[in-house]
């Protein structure tokens, strides 16, 4: 197959590069190794409901987040925080304490992140987006790119002028051949980038009632014991049904190996934190990031414990002119790893002037 522009990687940042493509008129092919698009995206129905498994939030001051919500018509609301919180410490007491609620001030999409994926997705012509596609390597030369993948098993062959690399650097690095190889400064730095949140694992709880909200409560939660370390109210914009989630505090290994044990201490500790009500939910389930090949290598399966400085390195940049381009929300300068930097990371490679100044007749239609 030949296109102009081949986009690796279904998330937020991929899928915001072929739209400003599609509006721009530039030919592209999409591909995305796994059977969904979205990425660290994954909003799942749930008794009805619509849940965010990974990002949930955006907040003032990301302008590109809310002008998408906006032109896709996605209701915004802030996410719920009128209420007390609630602490539980090392020995397992519990204190209701007032304050603000940690995400107090951010803002949610209804129907879920999710929904931002559908509309854009849903924005492009059949036929430009290609999963359960894996690039296994890139031979990249001034004018020409041949990307090698794996679709399903069998081989598959595009030819592009450019490639625009829209997932983690370390998946990069540790699952995609360059011929010619990049040398070990590139290898090096495209390791160093830490891929944000893929060590992290979710829990969610579903009810029919918000009982934290019944009572008071605002569904804030921190605990020193644990599985959960940090809950938040995860219900949608009006109505039913109602959820918490929280960040889990064990390390990868632990949530593989004791899965089962953890999520019956995750429902006691819920029931301890909030009362006896929380003792039946609906649903309650476990994503776990870091057993996910495709966004968590090895090294992100220890969560980093602070916002890494992000931003492309320098001696990527080069790569450039071979045709190799990177646009993960890691390579965004201002607000690498949030929502907004993948949007961020998809305007900065459209407007790359090679980009933009593409003419449609390098190669065929999409497709031919």
């Amino acid at each position: 197959m030949q296109t102009n522009i081949l986009i690796v990687g279904g998330g937020l940042s991929g899928l915001a590069l072929a739209d400003h493509l599609t509006r721009a008129g530039t030919d592209f092919l999409l591909v995305e190794a796994q059977d969904n698009l979205g990425g660290r995206i994954l909003t799942k129905v749930l008794s009805g409901g619509k849940f965010d498994l990974g990002p949930a939030w955006f907040w003032p001051g990301q302008p590109r987040m809310a002008a998408l919500a906006r032109r896709f018509d996605i209701p915004v609301f802030p996410q719920h925080s009128t209420g007390d919180q609630m602490y539980q410490d090392q020995s397992g007491a519990v204190q209701r304490a007032r304050g603000y609620a940690s995400m107090q001030g951010s803002y949610r999409l209804a129907g879920g992140m999710g929904a931002l994926i559908d509309a854009l997705a849903g924005s492009m012509q059949a036929g430009h987006i290609l999963t359960q596609a894996r690039l296994e390597t890139i031979r990249h030369s001034p004018g020409k790119i041949t990307a090698l993948l794996d679709h399903g098993g069998a081989s598959y062959t595009v030819e592009a002028r450019q490639i625009m690399l829209a997932i983690p650097p370390r998946v990069i690095e540790e699952t995609v051949n360059f011929e010619p190889a990049l040398d070990a400064a590139q290898s090096q730095s495209l390791m160093n980038i830490p891929t944000w949140m893929a060590g992290q694992a979710k829990i969610l709880a579903v009810y029919d009632e918000p009982h934290w909200r019944n009572d008071g409560l605002s569904g804030d939660a921190t605990s020193h014991r644990g599985p959960m370390v940090e809950i938040h109210d995860a219900s949608p914009i009006e109505g039913g049904p109602y959820a918490l989630f929280g960040f889990v505090g064990y390390p990868a290994d632990v949530r593989v190996a004791q899965k089962d044990d953890m999520m019956e201490q995750a429902l006691a500790q819920l029931t301890a934190i909030f009362g006896p009500k929380m003792a039946q939910p609906r649903d309650l389930i476990l994503q776990d990031w870091a057993t996910i090949p495709e966004i968590a290598r090895t090294q992100d399966r220890t969560p980093v414990g602070y916002h890494p400085n992000y931003g492309l390195p320098s001696n990527l940049n080069s790569l450039a002119a071979r045709g190799v381009q990177f646009c993960s929300t890691e390579t965004a300068r201002r607000f690498g790893g949030y929502l907004e930097g993948a949007l961020e990371a998809a305007e900065r490679a459209a407007s790359t002037t090679a980009v933009l100044s593409m003419v449609t007749e390098a190669y065929p239609p999409t497709g031919t």
